[in-house]
């Protein structure tokens, strides 16, 4: 399964699409406060510009020609601030455009990344499964009972093998023989010795009364014939 998402370079691009609309909304925005901020001083010049009561007739027809371009400017400065808000609602629309087109190959971005993973899964499994029974057919060829052999994975099982057990008993052999008494063989030797002693000290006794009880049976015999 090819693990790289194909599709990679296009999100990138969907991403850089979204945020460069979101940047047009924003700049769309900010003309519109510059808008309604040019007819709030359109509107306070228009206000302080009063229609002459008196003078010539030429000053009153400057002064109304004055006010009239004012108006002319206000009223411009209003279609600005409309042709702001339309602009930003187009943008706004361009905007939610980029980001549903990017949440679509996110989307996809995300399957496959569930597919990798669901296939991940299925590996290692294989790969356990292949474990266990590679661990069975070694242990049938070992002479062990497969029925009644546990599986080989401690990790997914919690329980070991005939050779954990095996390893269990050897330290546990090694503890007893561990704990035996020591025996000194000096003291041993010693020992031996010092029977050994008294032993050929009792034979020689026994040989001595043998020896006199010999003499006085010749003795009785001997007088005996006299």
């Amino acid at each position: 399964m090819n693990r790289l998402f194909r599709l990679g370079p296009v999100l990138r691009a969907r991403k850089a699409q979204e945020d460069a609309a979101r940047g047009a909304v924003l700049q769309s925005r900010q003309e519109i406060v510059h808008a309604q901020a040019l007819v709030k001083r359109r509107q306070l010049d228009l206000a302080g510009a009063d229609a002459p009561d008196e003078g010539t007739a030429r000053a009153m027809v400057a002064s109304l020609v004055a006010r009239q371009s004012m108006a002319a400017t206000l009223s411009g400065a209003h279609r600005m601030v409309a042709d702001a808000e339309a602009a930003a609602l187009e943008k706004q629309l361009v905007l939610a455009d980029a980001a549903k087109r990017r949440r679509a190959v996110e989307s996809m971005a995300e399957r496959h990344a569930e597919a990798v993973r669901a296939h991940d899964l299925r590996t290692e499994q294989n790969n356990l499964d292949e474990m266990a029974v590679t661990a069975k057919a070694r242990n049938a060829a070992r002479g062990v009972d497969a029925s009644s052999e546990q599986r080989a994975n401690a990790l997914r099982h919690g329980n070991g093998t005939a050779s954990d057990r095996e390893d269990a008993a050897r330290r546990t052999a090694g503890a007893v023989a561990a704990q035996r008494t020591v025996v000194n063989l000096g003291d041993a030797r010693q020992s031996i010795d010092a029977s050994r002693s008294m032993l050929a000290l009792a034979a020689k006794r026994n040989a001595g009364h043998a020896e006199l009880d010999d003499e006085s049976t010749t003795d009785e015999i001997t007088g005996g014939r006299a």
